[in-house]
Parts: C-alpha cells; structure tokens; sequence
C-alpha cells in the first residue's frame, strides 16, 4: 500500500477513495515503548479492544480502550472519553489514529496474534542481514 504521488489532491483522492481492506491498514496507531521493544515494530492497525493512549487534544495523557472504530471517517472512539452536546446528550469524542498510542494489544484473535509474529519474524531477519552486510 504505497501512494505514488506526492501531490495532495491525489492523496487525499486516495484516502476517500480507498478499498475496506486497506481502510484497516490506515488506521494503524503507534506502539508504546515496551510495545516496540517486545515486538519490534513502529505501528500496527488499531482494533476494538486495544488499549491507547490519547497524545493530542484537550484529552491528551488520557488512556481508554477502543469502543469502536469507523473505516468511512478514519475515526477512533475510545471508552470514557465524552463530551456533552448543547441538547445535554453525551457523545463519544472521536480521534485520528496518529493522535493514539498502543499501550495494550487485543490479543484474542488468533489471525492477529499470527500477523503480529510474522511482522516480528521479518523485522529481526531484516535486521540480521544488515548486520551481516555491516560485519564486511
């Protein structure tokens, strides 16, 4: 999932055009220190369960876990964080996944637990090989 084009109007052509599939893809958040450390790689998609960290808005250094996630607006909600409307009803407040932080992975399903592996696997060997050609 490479956009080509550096020009605006393509990429933001690109974004409200995108398939589902990689609509997930997109909405991928960055991982916690021990998070990077444990499993070696930057970010990794967002999903309902996961455990964030807000770093940007008037909710920033608030943590919740994800209620839900809408793919059309590349929209988090998160758990607790509410604002009221003039009519008095709480609304949930949504967020941009690069405004989130990974603290705590939804590990019950067993695909994620296997793309999380394999994302892993091919970081380390990637890093062996540089240490390799390093060595010469």
């Amino acid at each position: 999932m490479k956009i080509k084009s550096i020009q605006p109007r393509k990429q933001r052509k690109f974004l409200y055009n995108a398939p589902l599939h990689l609509r997930r893809k997109i909405v991928a958040g960055h991982m916690s220190k021990e998070l990077k450390q444990r499993f070696k790689i930057r970010s990794f998609p967002l999903r309902k369960g996961d455990e964030v960290e807000i770093m940007r808005g008037n909710y920033d250094k608030k943590r919740g876990k994800i209620s839900r996630i809408d793919y059309k607006h590349y929209k988090v909600y998160v758990e607790g964080m509410t604002r009221k409307r003039t009519a008095g009803t709480e609304v949930q407040v949504p967020f941009h996944a690069s405004n989130l932080r990974i603290i705590n992975l939804e590990m019950g399903d067993k695909k994620r637990v296997k793309s999380l592996e394999r994302k892993t696997k091919a970081k380390e060997s990637k890093e062996a090989k540089q240490e390799v050609k390093k060595g010469k």
